[in-house]
């Protein structure tokens, strides 16, 4: 098999140097992730210092926030009304949303020792929706096996992840993306598309030749040939 063909550093910098990126493209990756990521003052601060006109209305984002803080510290009910006032569709059209919600909801029930509450809950909100779904009665069977343990550490992993800070975080990513696709936002930072677009394109480049790769965490590029 003969060898790859193989491209310097040098030529390699040169030929990205050649690339041409806008400022404007640039203060727009910039204003995409401080939108979608929820920094409302440092967005507005920007769009005045960039003279550029934002994706989404301010008060939006700190709306966003807000619900997603109210997820954080297990205030389901909170979050949902401020999600209802934000825009009413947005569970009214996402069933499997308002489920996550009402799971989640349960499992704060049970975190606080709520439990005749939970098993109230649980039969009057959640158990007629697993029955229109295998995937919700999946969750609600998952969700209840929390009361089967005495304690977390003797719950197996998938059930026991359920009480951990990730599941708020997971509800709560899964609302702000529901949220910004209402308000035909990205549901995901422009940034972090570019980075696995990069990495899918030099996968496929280096099936045909050696260069330079890119380490992400120090912005800098190896050798030809060496990771």
């Amino acid at each position: 098999m003969p060898p790859k063909p193989s491209i310097r550093k040098e030529e390699w910098e040169r030929r990205l140097h050649d690339v041409q990126v806008t400022k404007s493209d640039l203060n727009r990756l910039v204003m995409d992730y401080l939108v979608i990521e929820g920094y409302k003052s440092a967005a507005e601060e920007f769009s005045q210092e960039a003279n550029l006109s934002p994706p989404v209305d301010f008060e939006s984002i700190e709306s966003r926030m807000d619900i997603r803080e109210a997820l954080q510290r297990g205030d389901v009910e909170d979050a949902i009304t401020r999600v209802n006032d934000l825009n009413p569709e947005i569970l009214d059209t996402n069933p499997a949303l308002y489920f996550k919600l009402q799971q989640q909801k349960l499992i704060e029930f049970i975190r606080q020792g709520r439990i005749p509450e939970a098993i109230q809950f649980a039969q009057d909100e959640l158990a007629p929706r697993g029955e229109e779904s295998p995937e919700f009665l999946s969750e609600l069977e998952r969700t209840m096996a929390l009361l089967a343990f005495d304690s977390t550490p003797n719950a197996p992993p998938a059930i026991a992840e359920l009480l951990s800070p990730a599941q708020r975080m997971k509800t709560a990513g899964e609302v702000n993306a529901a949220i910004l696709e209402s308000l035909s936002q990205g549901k995901e930072v422009k940034l972090v598309g570019l980075l696995k677009l990069l990495c899918w394109g030099e996968t496929l480049l280096e099936e045909k030749m050696d260069f330079p790769k890119l380490n992400v965490l120090e912005g800098t590029f190896g050798e030809t040939g060496k990771l």
